[in-house]
Protein backbone atom coordinates (compact mmCIF):
# COMPACT_ATOMS: atom_id res chain seq x y z
CA UNK A 1 0.00 0.00 0.00
CA UNK A 2 1.13 3.87 -0.69
CA UNK A 3 0.77 6.19 1.70
CA UNK A 4 1.64 10.10 -0.14
CA UNK A 5 1.84 12.66 2.34
CA UNK A 6 1.77 16.40 1.67
CA UNK A 7 3.97 19.05 3.26
CA UNK A 8 5.30 22.71 2.94
CA UNK A 9 1.93 24.58 3.05
CA UNK A 10 1.84 27.64 5.01
CA UNK A 11 0.64 30.84 5.33
CA UNK A 12 2.38 33.53 2.71
CA UNK A 13 1.65 36.85 1.64
CA UNK A 14 0.71 37.55 -2.38
CA UNK A 15 3.27 37.48 -4.71
CA UNK A 16 5.39 35.11 -2.42
CA UNK A 17 6.02 31.29 -3.55
CA UNK A 18 5.75 28.46 -1.68
CA UNK A 19 7.14 24.74 -2.51
CA UNK A 20 4.54 21.92 -1.85
CA UNK A 21 6.30 18.22 -1.26
CA UNK A 22 4.30 14.77 -1.64
CA UNK A 23 6.10 12.07 -0.52
CA UNK A 24 5.57 8.65 -1.21
CA UNK A 25 5.22 5.74 1.19
CA UNK A 26 5.66 1.90 1.00
CA UNK A 27 5.84 -0.42 -1.67
CA UNK A 28 7.75 0.55 -4.85
CA UNK A 29 6.13 3.97 -6.26
CA UNK A 30 5.94 3.61 -9.76
CA UNK A 31 2.65 5.49 -10.72
CA UNK A 32 1.77 6.36 -14.15
CA UNK A 33 1.57 9.62 -12.93
CA UNK A 34 1.19 12.24 -10.01
CA UNK A 35 -1.39 15.25 -9.65
CA UNK A 36 -1.73 18.16 -7.63
CA UNK A 37 -5.41 18.83 -7.01
CA UNK A 38 -6.73 21.71 -4.48
CA UNK A 39 -10.17 22.28 -2.87
CA UNK A 40 -11.06 25.70 -1.67
CA UNK A 41 -13.25 26.65 1.23
CA UNK A 42 -16.89 26.07 -0.25
CA UNK A 43 -16.15 25.12 -3.79
CA UNK A 44 -14.86 21.71 -5.47
CA UNK A 45 -12.03 19.94 -6.28
CA UNK A 46 -9.77 21.23 -8.82
CA UNK A 47 -6.76 20.09 -11.06
CA UNK A 48 -3.66 22.10 -10.45
CA UNK A 49 -1.04 20.27 -12.37
CA UNK A 50 0.17 16.77 -12.79
CA UNK A 51 3.67 14.79 -14.21
CA UNK A 52 3.82 11.91 -16.13
CA UNK A 53 6.09 8.95 -15.29
CA UNK A 54 7.60 9.64 -19.03
CA UNK A 55 7.69 13.35 -18.09
CA UNK A 56 4.99 14.98 -19.35
CA UNK A 57 3.16 17.73 -17.57
CA UNK A 58 0.06 19.47 -17.72
CA UNK A 59 -1.12 22.86 -15.73
CA UNK A 60 -4.28 24.45 -15.10
CA UNK A 61 -4.78 27.43 -16.88
CA UNK A 62 -5.36 29.59 -13.81
CA UNK A 63 -2.15 28.24 -12.27
CA UNK A 64 0.58 28.60 -16.37
CA UNK A 65 3.63 30.26 -15.50
CA UNK A 66 3.08 30.18 -12.14
CA UNK A 67 3.35 27.02 -10.83
CA UNK A 68 6.03 23.92 -11.82
CA UNK A 69 5.48 20.57 -11.33
CA UNK A 70 8.67 17.66 -10.37
CA UNK A 71 9.55 14.77 -9.35
CA UNK A 72 12.97 13.14 -7.67
CA UNK A 73 12.33 9.06 -8.50
CA UNK A 74 15.67 8.84 -6.11
CA UNK A 75 13.12 10.36 -2.66
CA UNK A 76 9.89 9.37 -3.84
CA UNK A 77 8.96 12.76 -4.12
CA UNK A 78 6.80 14.89 -6.26
CA UNK A 79 6.93 18.77 -5.84
CA UNK A 80 4.78 21.84 -6.89
CA UNK A 81 6.71 25.05 -7.14
CA UNK A 82 4.03 28.09 -6.77
CA UNK A 83 5.29 31.52 -7.46
CA UNK A 84 3.54 34.81 -7.48
CA UNK A 85 0.76 33.48 -5.52
CA UNK A 86 -2.37 34.87 -5.04
CA UNK A 87 -5.51 34.83 -2.62
CA UNK A 88 -7.53 32.55 -4.71
CA UNK A 89 -4.47 30.25 -4.35
CA UNK A 90 -6.15 29.23 -1.25
CA UNK A 91 -6.99 26.17 -0.69
CA UNK A 92 -6.37 22.42 0.64
CA UNK A 93 -4.02 21.07 -1.74
CA UNK A 94 -3.80 17.37 -2.15
CA UNK A 95 -1.72 14.85 -4.27
CA UNK A 96 -2.35 12.29 -6.04
CA UNK A 97 -0.84 9.09 -7.63
CA UNK A 98 -2.55 6.66 -10.31
CA UNK A 99 -3.27 7.05 -13.72
CA UNK A 100 -2.33 10.68 -15.19
CA UNK A 101 -4.89 13.42 -16.49
CA UNK A 102 -6.89 16.49 -15.34
CA UNK A 103 -10.13 14.52 -13.68
CA UNK A 104 -9.53 13.19 -10.16
CA UNK A 105 -10.92 10.07 -11.33
CA UNK A 106 -7.37 9.10 -12.76
CA UNK A 107 -6.47 8.87 -9.33
CA UNK A 108 -6.36 6.28 -6.65
CA UNK A 109 -4.48 6.99 -4.10
CA UNK A 110 -4.85 10.50 -2.43
CA UNK A 111 -2.43 12.51 0.37
CA UNK A 112 -4.35 13.97 3.50
CA UNK A 113 -3.86 17.95 2.01
CA UNK A 114 -1.91 20.49 2.92
CA UNK A 115 -3.39 24.01 3.68
CA UNK A 116 -1.76 27.00 1.46
CA UNK A 117 -3.52 30.53 2.51
CA UNK A 118 -2.39 33.64 0.68
CA UNK A 119 -2.85 36.82 1.95
CA UNK A 120 -4.11 40.40 0.24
Amino acid sequence: QVRLVESGGGLVQAGGSLRLSCAASGRTFRPTGVGWFRQALGKEREFVAAIHWAGMTDYADSVKGRFSISRDNAKNTVYLQMSSLRPDDTAVYYCAAGGYGTSSQYYSTWGQGTQVTVSS
